[in-house]
């Protein structure tokens, strides 16, 4: 690709791809509130209606965005085994958007039928299938549900234990609450995805 003074793409050459790479850079850099089209532009040096005129919109460059980065998922030497495969693929999803600022809220409600997204959703769906489960569909949005709002909670985490604040305020109140504190931790964040994914996958019964 030609470039442009000072690196820049040249805007005769600018492509789709280039714009959605430039809107992860300021994903990663700034968060998700800060992608738009207009701070693409600047980061390119174009005009704004050149960034729209490759994606149109910016529910469109959304859902760019989030395929890009499902495509980024490993999905290599995943396991034989459909179960061992269906829990490893969320764990991989996880990873994938943790790799991204606020990368779990880039994916919520950004649904592109894209290479990168139906790469793997095939990769799930064909794990599923192999152990005869029912309702495959659901089921595999279950798992991406659970993964998306489990990493979303975790890139937003503050460190702070609120609820273990409120139950040392209250020593006399909720006995059941107190009773699990240990698991009400607010990290742990893999674990809880297996332990949440294994709940799924356990009660699964093939046809």
């Amino acid at each position: 690709m030609t470039k442009a003074q000072g690196g820049r793409p040249s805007p005769a050459r600018l492509d789709r791809d280039t714009v959605v790479r430039a809107a992860l850079d300021v994903l990663d850099e700034e968060g998700l509130d800060a992608v738009s089209t207009r701070a693409i532009a600047t980061r390119l040096g174009v005009r704004m209606n050149t960034v729209l005129w490759h994606v149109k919109s910016k529910a469109r460059l959304r859902e760019l965005m989030a395929d890009a980065i499902l495509g980024q998922v490993d999905l290599a030497d995943l396991p034989e085994d459909w179960r061992e495969r269906a829990a490893e693929v969320p764990r991989r999803l996880r990873r994938a958007l943790l790799a991204h600022r606020d990368g779990a809220s880039a994916v919520v409600g950004a649904h592109a039928a894209e290479p990168g997204t139906l790469r793997f959703a095939e990769a799930l769906a064909a794990a599923l299938i192999a152990g005869g489960v029912p309702r495959v569909a659901w089921t595999l949005w279950t798992l991406v549900h659970l993964t998306l709002g489990l990493v979303r909670e975790e890139q937003a985490a503050s460190g702070d234990d609120r609820l273990a604040d409120a139950l040392d305020a209250a020593p006399g109140d909720y006995p059941s609450l107190r009773a699990v504190a240990d698991d009400l931790e607010p990290t742990a964040f893999a674990q809880r995805l297996d332990h949440g994914v294994t709940l799924v996958l356990r009660t699964l019964e093939p046809h």
